[in-house]
């Protein structure tokens, strides 16, 4: 037990060269393994390509007959965009089968594990499990669900201001910090922020990262009544990315009419009790469209909205040596809670520093909902 450990914790390496690339598959990892000498690994590169299973074995030739094979999420025994895993497994010649954790996809859901077992291989199963859940938060949450991994996104001072008066636009965080901002965004499906950040800072919400590495998410804007310009610099740039707004029923056909002219897909959504975009709604629609993750980058009215609404699944503060003062801008708008009991919670499962920065990194604990 003590070497399938070792091997599984190769796998999950082997998993993370697959972050930001995968979706809306998951990332895994694979590693065949004889006599406790590594044969051969792969990884799951881009949906619609072979998997990690298939990587590794073809790797491994002859080599793995009578062999183990580790991989961290349970092998597909359905045909999708690509034949079963189970079949190049038995075809391969592998004896036994090590999974780091069940795929919750219902056309899984064990069936690849007792496929496998069926036909004679040993089977073990849960090996480094909460490791290897830890790979696929999103997978799982939008395979469950329909709905995709929100993490709130935030840079702010000792005394919880994003910037130092309305209208003003300046770093409160380090260079360092907004690197690793950008590795964020490399490895999520979506961005989001709210009209207000959109039209205060102009921001492109591309991914730029050294050497011109990285991918760019959707950009998502919630933008009630069409308030954003059609020379908006997002629109105005060249990115492989499309930009969504999300705007009430009311808004005006002419402005979105101008905004699509200049490249902008616009979605109408219902409002909620307070006149505002049902989030909910908004969520769903980037479920249904297989987005598995969304980065919501603020600013204080969007993200006081998600907590309210409990959307927030994991959050991402980093926090700057200053302090801004009261006439700053609050991380949050009002939330509405009068006791310490009806806070949203999160569990701290990292913290970090990026230079004098610190970043919290954190997941909350619930109930999750569902888009029907």
């Amino acid at each position: 037990m003590k070497d399938d450990r070792a091997w599984m914790q190769l796998a999950i390496r082997e998993a993370r060269k697959g972050f930001g690339r995968t979706s809306p598959n998951p990332c895994v990892g694979a590693v065949v393994v004889q006599d406790n000498s590594l044969i051969a690994k792969g990884y799951h590169h881009q949906a619609g390509t072979p998997h990690a299973e298939v990587h590794a074995l073809r790797a491994a030739g002859e080599k793995a007959r009578g062999a183990t094979l580790y991989v961290t999420l349970e092998p597909c025994n359905h045909t999708g965009r690509t034949p079963p895993c189970t079949q190049a497994i038995l075809a391969s010649g592998i004896s036994r089968v090590v999974v780091g954790m069940l795929d919750p996809n219902p056309l899984v859901a064990g069936g690849g594990c007792k496929t496998l077992a069926a036909q004679g291989l040993e089977v073990t199963q849960g090996v480094r499990v909460e490791e290897c859940r830890s790979l696929n938060r999103p997978f799982i949450k939008q395979v469950t669900t329909g709905l995709p991994w929100v993490i709130m996104k935030a840079g702010m001072s000792l005394d919880g201001r994003l910037a130092f008066a309305s209208g003003q636009c300046a770093w409160i965080t380090n260079e360092q910090s907004r690197r690793q901002v950008h590795r964020l965004r490399d490895r999520v499906d979506a961005i989001l922020i709210g009209s207000g950040t959109a039209l205060i800072d102009d921001p492109a919400l591309t991914t730029r990262l050294p050497g011109r590495l990285g991918r760019d998410p959707l950009r998502v804007i919630l933008d009630t009544a069409l308030r954003l310009a059609p020379t908006a610099k997002m629109l105005q740039q060249a990115s492989s990315a499309a930009t969504w707004i999300f705007c009430g029923p009311e808004a005006d056909v002419k402005r979105a009419e101008a905004l699509m002219e200049a490249g902008a897909v616009i979605k109408q959504v219902r409002l909620d009790d307070a006149g505002q975009l049902d989030l909910e709604a908004v969520i769903c629609e980037l479920g249904r469209a297989q987005i598995t993750s969304v980065l919501v980058e603020g600013g204080s009215r969007v993200h006081g909205a998600f907590l309210r609404a409990g959307l927030v699944d994991e959050i991402n503060i980093f926090v700057a040596p200053i302090f801004i003062g009261a006439d700053g801008v609050p991380l949050l708008d009002d939330l509405g809670l009068h006791k310490v009991a009806d806070a949203p919670y999160f569990t701290t499962t990292r913290v970090r520093r990026f230079g004098n920065d610190v970043l919290i990194e954190g997941l909350i604990e619930k109930q999750l909902i569902a888009c029907s």
